[in-house]
């Protein structure tokens, strides 16, 4: 199992000028440096959290169906899934028609479940099967719920202030503490 994205987000889920607000900078030396760590936050709490914060295109590639039949999709909120394909033993992939699956986008994970008895099974034995989907909490910045903005904000904040390379043998300096409280809500429970 394997995601691709197929298209990025078309903005981050706070601005620049939030961010310098925040950090209380003005002027523009340094706004190459607070739009990296923009970037680089987003993509932390995405990954950690298993998040899309802004709306984005991806592929999940299986080799098989899971036995259970329904497949989680991991990257969260799902909003649609566009596209469902499976390869045979060629490569020739065939769309599986909208009407033979469900697309769960209310569960946390969304999931995609067949509409009849089963899924129809892939030739090719590694990433036979393929599922374009669109995830995120919306297009806009407002969409992102503002606790998960404020955590962005933080670790920016933080980056920003510790700049320095950790140097072998000294103790690092951990991501505060409180954006791990604002983002402890958006992380998916394991049972």
């Amino acid at each position: 199992m394997s995601l691709q994205m197929t298209s990025g987000p078309a903005i981050e889920p706070i601005t620049l000028a939030e961010a310098k607000a925040h950090l209380r900078v003005d002027g523009t030396e340094e706004d190459q440096l607070i739009s990296s760590l923009i970037l680089t936050s987003r993509l932390h709490i995405e990954a950690a959290l298993g998040l899309a914060l802004i709306t984005q295109a991806w592929k999940l590639l299986l080799d098989k169906w899971p036995k259970t039949a329904e497949v989680r999709i991991r990257l969260r909120p799902l909003q649609s899934v566009s596209e469902v394909k499976v390869y045979d033993t060629d490569g020739q992939a065939a769309i599986v028609p909208p009407e033979h699956y469900i697309s769960d986008t209310t569960g946390n994970p969304g999931r995609l479940v067949p509409a009849r008895q089963g899924w129809p099974q892939p030739g090719r034995r590694a990433n036979g099967i393929e599922i374009a989907f669109t995830a995120g909490y919306g297009d806009a910045e407002t969409d992102v719920p503002a606790p998960i903005r404020q955590a962005l904000l933080l670790l920016v904040a933080h980056w920003y202030e510790h700049r320095d390379p950790v140097e072998i043998g000294t103790p690092g300096v951990a991501i505060p503490a409180a954006v791990s409280r604002l983002l402890k809500p958006y992380r998916l429970a394991r049972l």
